[in-house]
Order: C-alpha cells, then structure tokens, then sequence
C-alpha cells in the first residue's frame, strides 16, 4: 500500500495565490495538499482522487462564492460528508451563522493564527475519521466481518445503475448454505457460528475483483454481486464459490446433500433495461436458488 495513501489531504480554495499559499505551507508538514483557485475547479478537485478529508473555502471569490460551493458540496452525495471549514473576512455573526447554515463545519475569520488553524484542521480530520469507521462499521455484518443488507441494498442499486448507463451485464448469485437449521440443531449455535465464519471468509476468497460484492443476506444467506459479468461467467465463479465452501469439509452429518456443509446457488444475470429492476433480478436468482434445493442441493442453477 503507498504510505502516500494514509496521510489525510486538505483541499485549500481560495482566488488570492498569496493566501493559498500562506493555509498551504502552513499545512504541508501533516497533510496533502490540493489547490483551486475557484468555486468550479473547487467543486471539480472535491470529486477527483485523492478525494479530500477537509475543504478550507474563501468566502469572497468571482462568479461563485464559497457559500454557493459549500451548497453544492452538501447537495451531492460525493461530496457531502466532507468537512469544510470557512477561512474569511467577513467576521459578523450573521456571516458565521449564515456559514453553519448551509453545512459548514467551522468557521476561521482573518486575520487568523496558524496555530488555531492546524487546530482547528486536527480537530476536523479527527471527527471525520472516527465517522468514517463508524459509517464502515455500519455497512459490516459483525459475526461475519462481510458486508451487511444495508450495505448490499446500497451496492446493487449503485451497480445496477451503473450497468444501465453502460449497457452491460450485471449477475447476482443468492447462496443458501444447506440445512443450516438441522447443523445448529445438532452441533450447537456456538458452531453454527464458526460454520458461518468460515463460510464467508471462503466465498469472500473467491471473488477477485475490486466491484464484486460478498454480503451477508440474513441468517445463513449470502449474496454476490458481479458487475459486467455475464450468465456463464457468473455460473463458473458460482461453481468455484461451491468448491471453496466443499473444501472446508465441515462435517455435517444431518446432511442429505453430503455428510460435510455444502452450499446451493442461483445465478441471475441482466442488462439493466428500461422495463426491468434491481427486483427482478434477485427474484430471478432466489428462483434458482430454490431450483438448486429442489434439485437436492450442493448445486448451482442459472435463470434461462
């Protein structure tokens, strides 16, 4: 990983050099810089990586001003978790109110002391690291340790979007470990757990890609999402994911489908369209989920 990666960046935005300048050396020693010298570069460099964990913004600036930038930061969702903190002239209290108003989160007025300034900039960088892991917590299953619903209902529309505007296939595969309910009954919830674990650590091994997508769907369910991926390439990772699980050989002796846990999965697979949804793709994979049962489990089914 580049260490470069780890240290937080601040986007300082103001149409004076000078001051850019006097927030940026003053800043440099403790984070990464970006620079806009306007309210629409400002606006462009917020949603171009590295993103910034804090925007120091100008007030007074030509043709877009930094309450208009501030706005338009907190209206879109990219960009409305950032930080900002106003660094201007304008010190009325209507100013500073007015600046909260529209979802600043501090307010610096010239002419200001830099160690107030790399203060105030710790202060925030903090705040919106620990919200950063509460939010990342939020979005994990915590027996598992892979994501949550939440986070997969979030992930499929984003995806399914996406492949829409792209006109590319979208697959998702529902996997159901088989008879979950008889292994607790035998071997206890303790192991159930553990069974549980290990299962999604192996499905979560099997995916390569960065945009594919392990979560946990609801008591021993889970769901992949594979974008740009294809009916027959889905089934061959569906087949692989089958494998994985197989050769954890946990002994399951309640079994019909072998006396160690197996699992079943439904494929389905779709180019977002006009007249289709992110719900008939799921209905299309919990059919074949419900196929491969019925088929005597341990086995993958794609939607024809």
């Amino acid at each position: 990983m580049d260490a470069n990666a780890e240290v937080p960046v601040v986007l300082v935005v103001d149409d004076v050099p000078t001051n850019i300048k006097i927030l940026a050396d003053a800043l440099r020693a403790e984070y990464r810089i970006k620079v806009a010298s306007n309210g629409v570069d400002a606006l462009r460099v917020a949603q171009s990586e590295p993103f910034p964990d804090l925007i120091m913004l100008d007030v007074m600036m030509p043709e877009m001003d930094g309450y208009e930038v501030c706005r338009r930061l907190k209206q879109n969702p990219q960009t409305q978790r950032i930080p900002v903190i106003f660094v201007t002239a304008k010190d009325a209290d209507y100013d500073e109110e007015y600046g909260f108003g529209i979802g600043a989160n501090d307010y610096i007025c010239k002419p200001y002391s830099l160690l107030v300034v790399r203060a105030r900039v710790r202060n925030q960088i903090q705040l919106k690291k620990q919200a950063d892991q509460l939010e990342a917590l939020s979005h994990i299953d915590a027996l598992t340790q892979v994501p949550n619903r939440r986070r997969f209902d979030e992930v499929i529309e984003t995806e399914w979007k996406r492949s829409f505007r792209l006109q590319q296939p979208l697959s998702v595969l529902m996997i159901d470990i088989d008879h979950f309910k008889q292994y607790n009954d035998h071997y206890g919830h303790g192991a159930g757990d553990d069974a549980l674990r290990s299962v999604a650590a192996a499905l979560s091994g099997g995916v390569a890609r960065p945009a594919d997508l392990v979560a946990r769907y609801g008591g021993e369910e889970f769901v992949v999402i594979l974008p740009e991926t294809g009916g027959e390439s889905a089934v061959a990772i569906a087949e692989k994911l089958r494998e994985r699980v197989f050769a954890l050989a946990i002994r399951h002796e309640c079994s019909s489908a072998a006396p160690r846990m197996t699992i079943s999965i439904g494929v389905a697979a779709l180019v977002p369209g006009e007249h289709t949804s992110v719900q008939q793709l799921l209905a299309m994979a919990d059919k074949m989920l419900y196929k491969s049962k019925e088929g005597g489990r341990n086995r993958v089914s794609l939607h024809p």
